[in-house]
């Protein structure tokens, strides 16, 4: 049955306008933000099966995976799952983006003064991540933040393939007289690897050549953070 054939108060558009949001069951909210279902495929035998509307596609999807599953996914990881495609994965993400967004809006930091500030700033961001994000933090010469965190580059971090000349333009573009550096360990554990007490090394070494100070090097765990400057 397609949406359209649903009576007109019982469409989750009419009704949002006409209730409001917090009216809406998880499903209707669902098909809301995911607008279409999916259209019907040939089966092995060429016949051709009916789709799925939007509505019965957000009652399965949230019956088998769950609201927060969905918005933990990855890209692929959403792909993957029947009815979405990548338009509907962009959506799914982009929501569960903002919502990271607006929780972090909710602990603003300007100023570093410390690693747990790194922390705040950061492992909103960070915490639900399957991979390795290797961000970096620009100060000016009072610690204040410099714009938004820049992302330089997700996956496994090798020390071989993380250039400081990545690393350090941002900086030069945005007159940053420091940086911190912040990645994640999707496991948990914000104990700092050998592979991260290389890298920090390698880049602290060229930011003194270049006259930009590296600060820190911040892992990012659930609920725990590592410091290079504060290890023990």
């Amino acid at each position: 049955m397609k949406i359209l054939d649903f009576p007109k108060d019982g469409r989750p558009r009419e009704r949002f306008l006409k209730l409001g949001p917090e009216a809406l069951s998880d499903a209707e909210l669902f098909a809301i933000l995911l607008r279409t279902g999916s259209r019907g495929e040939k089966n092995k035998e060429g016949e051709l099966m009916p789709g799925e509307n939007v509505i019965d596609m957000s009652n399965r999807l949230i019956a088998e995976y769950g609201l927060d599953k969905l918005f933990d996914c990855s890209l692929k990881e959403l792909q993957d799952i029947k009815g979405i495609g990548p338009t509907k994965a962009m959506q799914i993400l982009t929501i569960a983006e903002i919502q990271k967004r607006i929780n972090q809006s909710k602990k603003p930091v300007k100023r570093i003064s410390c690693a747990e500030d790194v922390f705040n700033l950061m492992h909103e961001r960070l915490k639900d991540k399957k991979e390795e994000h290797f961000y970096v933090l620009l100060l000016d010469t009072k610690n204040n933040l410099i714009g938004e965190p820049v992302l330089i580059t997700k996956g496994i971090l090798d020390a071989s393939i993380i250039h400081p000349r990545e690393v350090f333009k941002p900086a030069i573009k945005n007159s940053a007289s420091k940086i911190i550096l912040v990645h994640n360990h999707p496991s948990g554990d914000a104990t700092p690897s050998g592979e991260d007490l290389e890298i920090t090394e390698k880049l602290m070494k060229a930011g003194e050549e270049i006259g930009i100070i590296v600060l820190d090097h911040i892992v990012v765990g659930r609920g725990e953070w590592g410091s290079w400057k504060e290890r023990s």
